[in-house]
């Protein structure tokens, strides 16, 4: 039986208007996955994790718990993930979120390899210096230091630093080398002033007069230098020193002076105070029974009798006025030098450590964003904060563990001292 061929093509068309059909459907349904009463399956996006599968009923989604897990794709399957941890040598970088994994980094001092792996940062030895930074993700880049320069430590933040010049009236005892600076000594350094015996002096020294041999000591000491060469008498250098040593004793004199009248004036000062505190103390009551208990003094009817004399009444008197201030721990009475080492290890740092930094000690992303664009950020932002009276060492110490940098905590309580009065 033959085919009727108006009966094949209306079959093509109803093929072809199928396959139209269902590629349509699975582009509109993303999930390509179906209820089983033929709706698409709902997909849960970042943030959200899937707590219900699709099937009988709709997909059901949950947010994901901030800080504990986080879902960063779209999915009709798969449920929230736990945030990693950062642990070890790693500490975080960024804090997980809902939408996306925490970030870690290896903490100061190391660097990340390509396995994920935290490796120490390789130190430049002596000889060689800095060329590039060990970053989250590179190590360090030692280059040999070049003529000129030198490199006596190792180090991870040091560059090969330039080699001292002496001055014209300097003599070079040591060149300079790729591990040690050259070494000056000043010409006139090798000249020393000693007396010799002359047969003036020998003379003088038989003389019976204490003041005549005196002076003729003097004068042998500052008219007689001694060179390699051998003793030269120069009359004139004694001219010359003269008007110095006069200068020197001068001043000397009127600061001795000064100090004098200071301490004058302040003992002054403190026996007024005392006496006025006595007159205060020493005003029986209107019942003529006793003082204020915190006085420590009793006071009969007739305000005669008292169980302190007037030494031990000045005594409690002062211990009780003078209040000693503890040092406070400012970071302004750290010594310069701790402040250029605290400033150079966070100079070596990522900008997040700055940040977080300045973030820690109050400051706002605006301000931080005026500190980073100065040349030196680290010195503008502690320059700043130290003008503030919260600025003490104990805001500074939280601040840097809270962004494990503990290290530089170490290095600021190696030389620290605690002191405190009574």
């Amino acid at each position: 039986m033959g085919s009727n061929p108006r009966f094949t093509m209306q079959l093509h068309l109803l093929l072809l208007l199928l396959n139209v059909v269902s590629i349509s459907c699975a582009d509109i349904c993303k999930s390509r996955a179906f209820t089983q009463s033929g709706e698409c399956c709902k997909m849960c996006g970042p943030g959200e994790g899937v707590v219900q599968r699709c099937g009988v009923n709709q997909t059901v989604c949950e947010a994901c718990m901030d800080s504990v897990t986080y879902s960063d794709d779209f999915s009709h399957t798969a449920p929230c993930k736990p945030c990693t941890e950062c642990t070890g040598l790693k500490r975080m970088f960024i804090p997980c979120m809902e939408s996306e994994d925490t970030k870690c980094q290896c903490t100061y001092g190391y660097f990340m390899n390509s396995k994920g792996q935290c490796k120490p940062c390789t130190k430049c030895n002596k000889g060689y210096g800095l060329m590039f930074a060990c970053t989250k993700t590179q190590d360090t880049v030692c280059e040999e230091c070049p003529d000129g320069t030198y490199s006596d430590e190792d180090s991870i933040t040091e560059p090969c630093m330039p080699c001292t010049l002496c001055e014209d009236d300097e003599n070079m005892t040591k060149n300079c080398t790729k591990v040690s600076d050259s070494e000056c000594v000043g010409k006139s350094s090798k000249m020393t002033m000693m007396p010799t015996l002359t047969d003036d002096s020998i003379t003088a020294s038989t003389n019976p007069n204490p003041s005549d041999r005196i002076h003729q000591a003097t004068t042998d000491i500052l008219t007689t230098p001694i060179t390699s060469s051998g003793p030269i008498t120069s009359p004139g250098t004694a001219e010359n020193l003269i008007p110095v040593y006069c200068s020197i004793l001068a001043a000397v004199v009127v600061g001795l002076v000064a100090f004098i009248a200071f301490k004058g004036w302040n003992n002054c000062k403190q026996k007024k105070q005392a006496a006025n505190n006595r007159t205060v103390n020493q005003t029986p009551s209107p019942e003529g029974e006793k003082l204020h208990s915190d006085s420590g003094i009793s006071v009969g009817s007739n305000g005669d009798n008292h169980t302190m004399d007037s030494h031990s009444l000045h005594d409690q008197q002062h211990q009780t006025q003078v209040v000693v201030k503890v040092d406070s721990g400012l970071y302004t009475t750290l010594p310069p030098h701790k402040q250029e080492e605290v400033e150079k290890l966070l100079d070596n740092s990522e900008e997040d450590v700055f940040r977080n930094l300045a973030s820690l000690l109050g400051y706002k992303s605006d301000h931080i964003d005026n500190f980073s664009q100065d040349d030196h950020p680290v010195r503008a932002l502690l320059s700043d904060w130290s003008s503030k009276d919260t600025s003490t060492m104990d805001t500074l110490y939280n601040a840097l563990k809270k962004i494990q940098r503990d290290d530089i905590v170490d290095t600021l309580n190696s030389d620290s001292t605690a002191t405190s009065a009574l």
